[in-house]
């Protein structure tokens, strides 16, 4: 859960960081639109990955 928490901190400061850049006039609101969703992209695979390993731990920990 931590992990999950981490990842979610990060993307929530990048997106605060967009739109601070964006109301800076330093990106456009369609470019801050873009980078907002890759940035949740890769917050979906990390927090897949997470879960993944979690799984496998979870079944490597039930196997002993």
């Amino acid at each position: 859960e931590d992990a999950r928490i981490a990842v979610r901190n990060v993307r929530r400061h990048a997106l605060d960081d967009l739109k601070k850049s964006e109301k800076a006039g330093d990106i456009s609101q369609d470019e801050q639109k873009d980078y907002g969703q890759r940035v949740q992209d890769l917050t979906d695979d990390h927090i897949k990955k997470i879960d993944e390993t979690l799984k496998n731990k979870e079944s490597e920990i039930m196997q002993v």
